[in-house]
């Protein structure tokens, strides 16, 4: 959950979900206006983004791409953000693998957040937040971490059997702030409102 009045990090690198080579197809200006657009996803935050490529460049799907400051080497700049219903139906198709790649990646951070999610109101937990874990399997992971921290993924899912694959639990509720712009509690993902430029 992201510290309030705190300025967000921008995101340093992106996930192409899908390659425009004529633009966002709801764009109504004629083709020869038109320039290639480039559908992507936030590596930290999961900031769905539209971006520029350079010149005669055609950043390949599921590819990571630089995007912070200095030298770029695929993409010319950021656009704007956008939200999910404005991604293509190819970024629809991709965004949940890339999600699990970028999961993956950064798989300490996100085993971090099992090892220290708390409550959030007296009822709620941050655990129960993410999909298909009730209050039975939140006390099995809350039990088996306070034997000792969790290591990986894979550890988590060892110790608690019903924890199949954390890593696609996480992605599902990514998906989920990511389609709902007003959803109450935000766990990974920074809301629309603050723009990236």
């Amino acid at each position: 959950m992201h510290a309030k009045g705190k300025k967000p990090e921008r995101e340093e690198y992106a996930w192409v979900l899908d390659y425009l080579p004529y633009g966002n197809p709801n764009d109504s200006r004629p083709t020869y206006q038109k320039k290639p657009l480039v559908q992507g996803v936030g590596d930290n935050q999961f900031v769905l983004m539209e971006l520029v490529p350079k010149e005669g460049v055609a950043p390949e799907i599921q590819s990571r791409v630089y995007i912070g400051e200095g030298d770029r080497e695929e993409i010319d700049h950021v656009k704007h953000r956008i939200h999910y219903n404005d991604l293509s139906s190819g970024s629809q198709l991709e965004i949940p693998f890339v999600l699990e790649q970028s999961v993956k990646h950064h798989e300490e951070r996100f085993v971090k957040f099992f090892n220290e999610a708390h409550p959030i109101t007296t009822r709620l937990h941050m655990l129960e937040l993410l999909p298909g874990i009730g209050k039975k399997l939140m006390w099995a992971i809350i039990d088996e971490r306070k034997k000792g921290e969790f290591k990986s993924f894979a550890d988590l899912h060892e110790r608690v059997g019903a924890m199949h694959t954390p890593e696609k639990v996480v992605v599902n509720r990514i998906l989920e702030e990511l389609k709902d712009d007003n959803i109450k509690y935000r766990l990974f993902t920074r809301p629309m409102h603050r723009r990236q430029d």
